[in-house]
């Protein structure tokens, strides 16, 4: 026990002056205290710990957390609670899991993958086992590729050999050049060891984009045929996603052997937002900065969204991802109103 022979150590020059007895005893208390402060449920209280194996994701708290703040994405809720639940609960799972998210900006892709951050991993993004890796940021260079590669699969190797549960979230992945997403396929696959290590209760989340065309067409083909959204289910989407992505240069995914080995678990759609769903990020936005909901204000705010068709105007360009740069331009009434029923 390292932290029991350096406390022993310290305590060495005041030992040598101890009777017998009395340098037993102290060695036998400075065990013990040392055996308290190193037990998991004490250490990790105060720094951040590897989830112990068998710990469950509270499916309950992660079902509220979605329905409370993802608005307008009944698939990627169903699709995603489903599958991250099985996998939380398989003892023994075959291989990682692995999600590729896709739709237009603002639709809540960036949002869900933080909500399942955090219920793997309190700290969320913040939290030394979960790694966010963005296209431009990272790997900006297309003839550092081989290199991108070599970094990409030595630091998934280092974080899983230190937590078995790491997450890893690959954001633009419609910027990503191609071919390089291929460099962490073996630790994708159904392995039970790659080089000693075992990557199968690791969580890897793509976000990205591409297909947001052809999953609001799909939707629109609702609307237009008279049909809810809350209709559209995984079989309209998840087809016709994974094979545009899969033809798309653009998509991250081009040509991948990701796909081709159908080592995606699943695609998931995310839908446009119609002007109810911005209507309800404006207001879980003004709750979250402790104002009153003002509904002259919601609709103020809704009204300085653009929205497409440009007959029909149904579903936000930019979906949530304006809303607080908006409510900003209406703080003054805001705060004058909760101060007035306050």
């Amino acid at each position: 026990m390292p932290r029991a022979a350096a406390l022993l150590w310290l305590l060495l020059p005041g030992l040598a002056a101890l009777e017998p007895l009395s340098v037993g005893l102290a060695i036998g208390v400075a065990s013990a205290l040392t055996g308290y402060l190193s037990h998991p449920s004490f250490y990790c209280s105060y720094v951040e710990c590897c989830p112990s194996p068998g710990k469950r994701l509270n499916a309950t708290a992660l079902k509220v957390q979605l329905n409370s703040k993802l608005f307008g994405q009944h698939l990627a809720k169903d699709v995603v609670l489903k599958a991250v639940m099985g996998f939380s609960s398989n003892p023994s799972p075959k291989k990682p899991l692995t999600l590729s998210l896709h739709g237009w900006a603002g639709t809540g892709k960036n949002f869900l993958s933080q909500i399942l951050a955090e219920h793997v991993h309190p700290a969320g993004l913040r939290s030394k086992f979960v790694h966010l890796f963005l296209a431009t940021l990272h790997f900006p260079h297309h003839d550092k590729v081989k290199t991108y590669k070599e970094q990409l699969q030595n630091w998934i190797r280092g974080n899983v050999s230190a937590c078995p549960y790491s997450v890893f979230i690959f954001d633009e992945m419609d910027k990503m050049h191609p071919g390089l997403i291929d460099a962490i396929k073996p630790f994708l696959d159904y392995y039970e060891q790659v080089d000693g290590v075992s990557y199968r209760n690791a969580i890897f989340i793509f976000l990205s984009n591409a297909g947001g065309d052809l999953i609001n067409k799909v939707a629109l083909d609702f609307w237009t045929s008279g049909k809810r959204r809350e209709e559209i289910q995984l079989k309209d989407l998840e087809p016709v996603l994974s094979v545009g992505v899969f033809n798309n240069k653009n998509s991250g995914l081009w040509h991948s052997s990701l796909i081709e080995r159908n080592l995606i678990d699943y695609f998931v759609p995310f839908l446009p937002l119609e002007h109810k769903h911005v209507k309800m990020c404006i207001r879980a936005e003004m709750t979250a900065r402790g104002y009153a909901v003002d509904e002259n204000v919601v609709q103020a705010v809704a009204n300085e969204m653009t929205f497409f068709p440009k007959e029909q105007k149904i579903y936000s360009d930019k979906g949530c991802k304006t809303v607080q740069a908006k409510l900003d331009i209406h703080e003054d009434v805001v705060m004058r109103d909760t101060n007035a029923k306050g």
